[in-house]
C-alpha cells in the first residue's frame, strides 16, 4: 500500500487513480463521521459523494503538506453543516415536522426483553436528538473526539481551531448533553403546591 503523502501528492496534481486510492482508504471512517453528524444513513452516504465530488473539483487547491485526511473532513464538516442548514429550512417549512422516527432507530436483537430494548431505544434517542441540537461548533469536535477516536490536536487540525478551543467546545457540548438529557429523564420540576 502506498504512503498517503505520496498519494495525496499524485491526486493534487490531478492523478484519478491515486483520488481513488485515497477515496477507497477514507471512505469507511469519514462515513462513520457523517453518519454520527447527520444521524441518517442514507443522507450519510449522499453526503460522502458530495464530499468526495467537491474534494475531486477542488484538488488542485489541496496542499499537499497538510494531511488529505484533515482536509477531507474540513469537506465533509462543511457538507454536513450546510445539510443541517437546508433540514432545518425544510422542517421550518413543513411546519416544524420532526422526519426522524424512533422506529428507525430500533434495531431488536432478540436477546433483551422488550421493555428494556424499549428504554434503550429511548436513550439513543434522546441521545441522538440532543446530538442534532448541538451547535455546529460544539458538534463537530465532539464527534471527532468522542466518536472518532481523534485527537484533540487532529482535531483542532481538521477543523482548524487551537486544541484549547477543542477541549473547551468538547466539554462544553458534554455538558449541554448531559444536562439535557438529565432533564429529559428527570422530567420538568412538580410546580409548587401541586403535590
Amino acid at each position: 500500500m502506498e504512503a498517503p503523502d505520496d498519494l495525496s501528492a499524485r491526486a493534487a496534481s490531478g492523478e484519478r487513480a491515486a483520488f481513488s486510492e485515497l477515496m477507497r482508504q477514507t471512505k469507511a471512517a469519514l462515513f462513520r463521521v457523517i453518519r454520527r453528524y447527520v444521524g441518517d444513513e442514507q443522507e450519510a452516504w449522499d453526503l460522502l459523494q458530495e464530499t468526495y465530488a467537491a474534494a475531486w473539483i477542488s484538488i488542485r487547491r489541496y496542499d499537499p503538506a497538510r494531511p488529505f485526511e484533515a482536509w477531507l473532513r474540513t469537506i465533509a464538516l462543511n457538507k454536513c453543516r450546510d445539510w443541517s442548514r437546508r433540514r432545518f429550512v425544510r422542517r421550518l417549512i413543513r411546519g416544524g415536522i420532526d422526519l426522524s422516527a424512533p422506529e428507525a432507530l430500533a434495531v431488536p436483537d432478540g436477546s433483551d426483553p422488550a421493555d428494556e430494548r424499549m428504554e434503550a431505544t429511548d436513550r439513543l434517542l434522546r441521545l441522538n436528538q440532543e446530538m442534532d441540537r448541538l451547535p455546529p461548533h460544539l458538534k463537530a469536535p465532539l464527534l471527532l473526539t468522542a466518536i472518532e477516536g481523534r485527537s484533540q490536536a487532529e482535531t483542532a487540525g481538521i477543523l482548524g481551531i487551537s486544541v484549547k478551543t477543542v477541549e473547551t467546545r468538547v466539554a462544553r457540548a458534554r455538558r449541554k448533553l448531559s444536562d439535557a438529557l438529565r432533564e429529559t429523564v428527570a422530567g420538568p420540576p412538580f410546580p409548587e403546591g401541586s403535590v
